[in-house]
């Protein structure tokens, strides 16, 4: 007696060969997920190097040392000065991270063509499309003439800063 008449499906014995194709399949999805996760999720922003603001103002940020120290420049894009804009020299501090956070940093700008000083904190970030930002806030003081002006002698602001590319030629 063939199998269709004793109510047997030939789909039947095929279940356990596609059963074992589906759980392969499954398996070797989830270990490809969990080898290129890490990759994904351990990419660290790196601070050093050069970055744009989205005021259009430039910084250089040098090799962080040991002790998580840097020096740099800063070129701003903006002022309310009438004096001519000049790189002015930075100076900062990383907190030494552990492999698995993104690096918290604070630095002062000395301001080269004003008697004012801006201290930024911020936070290195990697975005969901791979790309390093630095999210900041500072605080800028100028001088004034006496105590009484104190009250305008302080700004406060935030800044994102995206890594800057080299110029494709």
């Amino acid at each position: 007696m063939s199998r269709a008449l004793r109510g047997e499906h030939p789909q039947v014995h095929l279940l356990p060969a596609a059963a074992e194709m589906v759980h392969a399949t499954s398996f070797l999805l989830v270990l490809s997920l969990a080898m290129v996760a890490p990759v994904l999720s351990t990419k660290k922003c790196v601070l050093t190097g050069r970055w744009v603001n989205d005021l259009g103002s430039n910084m250089t940020i040098m090799a962080v040392n040991e002790k998580g120290e840097f020096l740099g420049s800063y070129h701003t894009a903006v002022t309310a000065t009438s004096n001519e804009i000049k790189v002015s020299p930075l100076h900062g501090s990383q907190h030494r991270t552990n492999k698995n956070s993104q690096a918290t940093f604070g630095f002062t700008v000395n301001w080269s063509f004003s008697d004012s000083v801006t201290v930024f904190t911020g936070q290195c970030f990697v975005d969901e499309d791979g790309n390093e930002v630095l999210k900041t806030m500072w605080l800028l003081r100028s001088n004034v003439d006496s105590i009484k002006d104190d009250w305008k002698a302080t700004m406060v602001g935030i800044n994102v800063f995206t890594r800057l590319r080299p110029k494709k030629e």
